[in-house]
Parts: C-alpha cells; sequence; structure tokens
C-alpha cells in the first residue's frame, strides 16, 4: 500500500521542509578529481566521460563503471570492471547494481513506508560539502522528474579512495623479511533525505576485488513518533515522557551479474556439517556438499553456507572458473512480509522486476509485485541476486541529535578471479600452488 509521503514518520513541517529544501547545500565541487576518464581501449565502461568513474589505487588495481541517477531508485552503477596488476584486460563483474528497496516497518503497525517507490528516496538527493567526499571530486547529478525543476542539479555524488589498514601480512621463515601492504579503496557514495532520515548509499571497491555494498541511516529521529506508550518504543529524552516508537529498515539491493561479459552464469550453495570425532580421529569432522542451484531460489542465510555466482566464460590463469562469494553482513530477518522472510533471492533476468516490493514496473497479469512473487520455478541462465538485509531500530538516548549511522549491508568477495592474491609482492609470485622440486 502506498503511504504518503508527508504523513507521520515522514513528515518534517516541524522544521519547514520544503521540495526545494532538498536541493540546497554546498555547490562547490571538493579536492583533486579521482574519477579521470581514460581513453586506454581497454577500458570495461561504455559511457561518457561525465557519467565515467575510473580509478586507480595506490597498489596498482583499476575499478571502472559508468553511473545513472534514477527518479525512484537513486544511483545505479553499471558496468562494473576490476583489473589487478598483472591482468593485461578489465575483468567484467557486474552489469547493474542498485539498491531494490528500503522497507520501513514501524512495531505497532500503524505505519509502513516503501522509502524507494513511496516516499521519495531519488528525489531527496542532498548536496554535499567538500569535507563530505575527503580528498575526492563530488559530481552534478541531475535527478530525472525533479519535484522542484529548478533545483533539479545536485552536487550528490562523491568518488574518493580511503585505506582500510592490512592487506596483508607475513614474516618470512628466517624472522627477517615481512610483507605487509596497507590497502586502498575506492568509495562512491550519495546521501538522500526521505523525512527525518537521511541514508548514506556507500559502494567500497576493494583493491583486492571485494566489493562492500552498504546503507547507513543517520539524521534525525521523528519527534512525531515520541508516542510509543504501549511497550514497543525506548524512552527518549527527561523521564519517561517521550517514547520514540520502535521499527525496522529492511534494505534490498539487485545485482545484475556480468562476469567476464556474460550474463550467463551459474549459482551454487555450500553448506557444510560437522561430526563428532570417529575412526579415532583426533578432532571432529567437517563435509562441505555443493548444491546446484538451477532454479530461482528464495535462499536463507545459515551457520557454514554460503553462495557464489560462477561464470559461464571465463577462467583464471590456474585454469579455475571465476567467481563472486555473496557474503552477507549482519542482519535481523523482519517476518512481517513474504518478501522480507528471506535473506536472498535467486530471480531468472526480467526487465520489469526493478524493485523487491512495491515494483513500479508492470510485469503483467499474475507479474506480483514484489520478489518473494517471482520465485516461480524457472531455470536460472541469467540470474539476478536480490540481497535482504534487516536492521530494527530501537532508539536509544544516544540517537540525538543529530543521529549517529548506523550502517547495514553485504559483501561479494572474489573467489578464483585471480590465480593469487592480486596484491602478491614480487618476490613471493612464485608460490602459487604446491612447491615443486628444485623450483
Amino acid at each position: 500500500m502506498r503511504v504518503n509521503r508527508i504523513s507521520r514518520a515522514r513528515s518534517r513541517t516541524a522544521v519547514g521542509l520544503s521540495v526545494a529544501a532538498l536541493a540546497v547545500g554546498a555547490t562547490t565541487a571538493a579536492g583533486p578529481a579521482v574519477a579521470q576518464p581514460k581513453a586506454a581501449p581497454t577500458a570495461a565502461a561504455d559511457c561518457s566521460a561525465a557519467y565515467k568513474i575510473e580509478q586507480t589505487l595506490s597498489t596498482g588495481t583499476t575499478w571502472r563503471m559508468c553511473w545513472h541517477y534514477e527518479s525512484e531508485a537513486g544511483l545505479v552503477l553499471e558496468n562494473i570492471s576490476y583489473q589487478p596488476k598483472g591482468e593485461a584486460q578489465p575483468i567484467k563483474v557486474l552489469t547493474s547494481a542498485k539498491l531494490a528497496q528500503i522497507h520501513v516497518p514501524y512495531d505497532d503497525g500503524k505505519a509502513e513506508y516503501s522509502d524507494l517507490t513511496g516516499a521519495g528516496f531519488g528525489q531527496g538527493l542532498m548536496n554535499m560539502a567538500p569535507g563530505e567526499c575527503p580528498g575526492g571530486s563530488i559530481k552534478t547529478v541531475k535527478v530525472p522528474e525533479a519535484w522542484d525543476p529548478a533545483h533539479a542539479n545536485v552536487k550528490g555524488l562523491c568518488a574518493t579512495t580511503r585505506s582500510r589498514g592490512h592487506a596483508y601480512r607475513m614474516q618470512g621463515d628466517t624472522a627477517n623479511k615481512v610483507w605487509q601492504t596497507q590497502g586502498k579503496d575506492l568509495l562512491v557514495y550519495t546521501v538522500n533525505q526521505v523525512g527525518w532520515y537521511e541514508y548514506i548509499t556507500e559502494w567500497r571497491f576493494q583493491d583486492d576485488g571485494t566489493l562492500h555494498m552498504n546503507v547507513g541511516a543517520t539524521g534525525s529521529l521523528s519527534p512525531g513518533d515520541y508516542n510509543a506508550g504501549d511497550g514497543r518504543g525506548w524512552p527518549i529524552g527527561k523521564n519517561a515522557t517521550s517514547y520514540a516508537t520502535s521499527h525496522s529498515h529492511n534494505v534490498f539491493w539487485r545485482l545484475n551479474f556480468g562476469l567476464d561479459g556474460s550474463s550467463k552464469s551459474k549459482v551454487e550453495q555450500y553448506d557444510s556439517t560437522v561430526s563428532p570425532p570417529a575412526n579415532g580421529n583426533e578432532g571432529p569432522t567437517n563435509k562441505t556438499t555443493r548444491t546446484k542451484v538451477t532454479k530461482e531460489l528464495a535462499g536463507d542465510a545459515k551457520n557454514m553456507r554460503w553462495w557464489r555466482v560462477v561464470s559461464n566464460s571465463g577462467k583464471n590463469k590456474d585454469n579455475h572458473a571465476r567467481s563472486y562469494e555473496i557474503v552477507p553482513g549482519a542482519t535481523t530477518k523482519y517476518l512481517g512480509r513474504p518478501y522480507t522472510k528471506h535473506d536472498i533471492y535467486f530471480t531468472e533476468y526480467k526487465k520489469c522486476e526493478q524493485f523487491a516490493s512495491d515494483n513500479l514496473r508492470n510485469c503483467g497479469t499474475g507479474g506480483g509485485k514484489s520478489v518473494d512473487k517471482w520465485v516461480n520455478g524457472q531455470t536460472l541462465t541469467h540470474p539476478i541476486v536480490w540481497m535482504n538485509v534487516g536492521f530494527h531500530h530501537v532508539a536509544r538516548d544516544e540517537d540525538q541529535q543529530p543521529m549517529p549511522v548506523h550502517w547495514q549491508g553485504f559483501s561479494i568477495a572474489p573467489r578464483d578471479v585471480t590465480a593469487m592474491n592480486p596484491l602478491t609482492p614480487a618476490d613471493l609470485a612464485d608460490q602459487n600452488g604446491q612447491p615443486r622440486e628444485g623450483s
């Protein structure tokens, strides 16, 4: 059900928020550009310079991608490729990646929001000041179908780099040599305001090929919701007069893989079972089994379970099929709606299926409006991955004012994309597989 954007928690009338205010802010780009277009014929991103992000990190890895902005989903990244040092060509990873919904139900059942398709997420793109994009560049985004056409152009897309600490550390056998590298990341992010909340949508690209998708919620608690006197809230402020209503943030992402430039991929699920010691063994045994996911799946994360998307067309230099492993983040599963009851969905590509709930596209009679309706037994040849990560927000005194960012998200990690650690130092480049005599 659609919810009026100015009702309950989505209203900021107390501070006079207007649609025009969504586009008011800093207008100066920050620092040196980090997303310089290059003319190299190997570039995998097929877009004009204004919509290209290309960054070679100090450790030698290059990430390339295109971007565009949608009126509901916000930032969409496309044609994402990864090229570590030693690889002659970029390795295509994703055809597209974007948010697919932020579903916000309140514990008392009196309000429920679909922030992307029903509450103006894409329209709430915020200008960023230079200090919010340290060392990077801020691109101007034209918001499609802008509610306030006079402020359709927003300096709202940051691309920058950041150190993350040790990428690895290894001390040699003789204790007189230490190999270590400090890892570097490319960060791409926007800030979108929906009512009292401000969402930081962050895409983090590591130099080892790992991608992190995160959404951070910040801004303010809604003072209109300090009324949870029914036990479904937490006291905020002096004594016990204001109770902030508890609620959930169920964030969905949609990933369209394009490993090695092909939409044709395989999905595999791995489960491990630990058994007690037997047959005189000192310890328990652990057996891992692979299940080929050939049909659409509504999956649930379990202990020692994981999935990977496998290329049908590309192999690394060790002759192993390239793949990306899906690494779920911390989550609180919300059981109130059918589409939030599972952690991950694999569906066969269909152009109309764009949002995990309250889908705006017409998928025809019986097509359904949410991702759970799209898992109907089709064979997977062009799989789309839908990830659901939940957070149950029980407010606390520290949430005001302003509210600290609380993050939720997941990662995809390369598995056999390169034959060795892409950051391997030259001294160790020959140490691949079992040592051979005379080597």
